[in-house]
């Protein structure tokens, strides 16, 4: 697959997830086989107004790309000066947020309050895609209501404005998460507009991300929620997708992911904050496991990388023998 110049190895993307998708998750993603990854949406305020905290979101590796770094916002001219910055730091494409329906997002104008304003959102793409010359998507939602109208609408702005890629999740402003996922909706902004479309929400298994590229015609499928913990599904969609033996999600494999990440968030993040991030995180990879709740607790105050290590590999253990 091609977004702009930039072609994707495979049909899988993996979504924005604020406070998740970082430089050391993205990293994990990617080796599992994740054609495309991207950032946590950043607010193009705090990068313009210099904020190193949201900078340092910025931060990326050759080992990751191609990545799209998503941007937040609702005045053009701010976003397209946070598009040149973003550009400049490497980014190989910029995703504009229409989605997020976060309240303190909501109130400021961006986000899926976006998709009110078609005069806006015409400003704000035109104004990026003047700026930048490295490709640029969205993310949209279905809007305010059910209809779908606002997403049609949207999309296609988007094209007009000449953007090259849109990801669709097909839920309402107000569903949040909740509920079931329209995937016709894609179908009809596929069949509606002529760049790529990528269908999100409701893929809990490598064969939902199969049923979605079958069933809506999308040239691609965008995991969030079900890429943690589990980053190997990407490697399974490809898998299917290619009508290759489904490979296993087997004890080790998961184990040697939760070992990975560790390190690069100790790498990224410093020994000391990575072990408080990972007191939480490392309960991603072992649910479903037998005894999980006992390893959750044993995990809740580990102070260095090696002991985090040890309760791994005991736990490890402890299925292998006991499965």
């Amino acid at each position: 697959m091609k977004i702009g110049s930039i072609i994707i190895d495979n049909n899988t993307v993996l979504a924005p997830l604020a406070g998740i998708t970082n430089l050391p998750f993205r990293l994990i993603a990617k080796k599992a086989g994740c054609g495309l990854v991207c950032s946590e949406m950043v607010s193009a305020n705090g990068i313009t107004y210099g904020s190193q905290k949201t900078l340092n979101m910025l931060d990326s590796l050759p080992e990751e790309r191609p990545v799209s770094f998503q941007i937040f916002g609702s005045d053009p001219f701010i976003m397209a000066e946070a598009a040149i910055i973003v550009e400049s730091a490497g980014a190989d494409i910029i995703d504009i947020n229409f989605g997020c329906s976060v309240k303190k997002v909501v109130k400021t104008g961006a986000g899926v309050a976006l998709m009110k304003e078609p005069g806006k959102t015409e400003a704000i793409l035109k104004a990026i895609k003047q700026s930048v010359k490295i490709p640029v998507t969205i993310k949209i939602r279905t809007g305010w209501d059910k209809s779908g109208d606002q997403a049609l609408a949207t999309a296609k702005i988007a094209e007009y404005c000449g953007i090259d890629a849109i990801a669709v999740h097909p839920r309402t402003a107000s569903q949040g998460f909740r509920g079931v996922a329209d995937w016709s909706l894609i179908s009809r902004v596929k069949e509606n507009i002529s760049i790529p479309v990528i269908g999100n929400g409701d893929i809990i298994t490598a064969n939902d991300a199969v049923s979605m590229l079958n069933q809506t015609g999308c040239d691609a499928v965008m995991v969030g929620r079900a890429a943690i913990g589990n980053p190997m599904i990407f490697q399974q969609i490809n898998a299917l997708i290619a009508k290759e033996p489904l490979p296993p999600a087997s004890l080790a494999q998961r184990f040697n992911c939760m070992k990975e990440y560790l390190k690069a968030n100790a790498e990224y993040f410093g020994e000391k904050q990575a072990c408080f991030m990972m007191r939480s995180r490392l309960g991603w990879f072992v649910k479903g496991l037998d005894s999980n709740a006992k390893f959750r607790e044993s995990i809740k105050h580990i102070t260095s990388e090696q002991e985090a290590i040890d309760i791994i590999n005991s736990y490890y253990d402890f299925l292998y023998t006991s499965g």
